[in-house]
């Protein structure tokens, strides 16, 4: 049996697995009308993919380029089925093309009170971000620039060299000003952010 999505139910699970790079959790599918033993149907006719408990994949979507992460967000989802895992440091680093670096780990940022304990090679970091703080991609959330830039400043793992990089591309890049940068770094009191401003402002002049 080959998956349709002719039926109204149905192209209401494929466009939430579209936006989600291609999952869509038990309860979710439930919300749609989709219960236990219709999603046992669906799984055994290969119309949907069963890939970790409460968690399903349309087959025929293409894997997502950053599959890993949308599959990270969905891991960290809450009793309530949110996702409590925001894509940050490094790896945000390099998915907004501010390192030429191969960000190697998954660096997420959880809430303070987030207790499961993470796969070898995801490091969690715990933080509190603002709604302006990240912003939204293909089943996935990802700190913005400058919040990225404030999170790698303040990590040993971001040597002064590349971040001054990132610094000077973010700017070329005009993903922010040089002087809501400087705010930003001066009110989170990042002094090494701070330094390496300067220091860009200095070779500009």
């Amino acid at each position: 049996m080959t998956y349709q999505s002719g039926k109204p139910i149905q192209r209401e699970i494929s466009a939430l697995a579209a936006q989600q790079g291609g999952y869509f959790t038990a309860k979710q599918a439930k919300a749609l009308g989709y219960e236990r033993r219709r999603l046992a149907y669906h799984v055994d006719a290969g119309n949907f993919e069963r890939v970790d408990h409460g968690l399903y994949r349309l087959p025929v979507l293409p894997i997502s380029e950053h599959d890993d992460l949308v599959r990270a967000t969905f891991w960290s989802r809450n009793r309530a089925d949110a996702p409590r895992a925001t894509v940050s440091h490094r790896t945000a680093l390099a998915l907004h093309g501010l390192s030429d670096l191969f960000a190697g780990a998954i660096h997420l940022t959880v809430p303070p009170g987030f207790r499961k304990r993470p796969p070898s090679g995801w490091v969690l970091h715990r933080a509190t971000l603002d709604p302006g703080e990240r912003e939204e991609r293909e089943g996935f959330w990802v700190t913005t620039p400058v919040r990225t830039l404030l999170d790698v400043s303040r990590s040993d793992d971001v040597g002064d060299d590349e971040l001054g990089k990132a610094v000077q591309d973010v700017l070329d890049q005009g993903l922010v000003s040089r002087k809501r940068l400087a705010q930003a770094a001066s009110k989170a009191s990042t002094e090494r952010l701070c330094r390496i401003l300067e220091q860009e402002l200095k070779r500009g002049t």
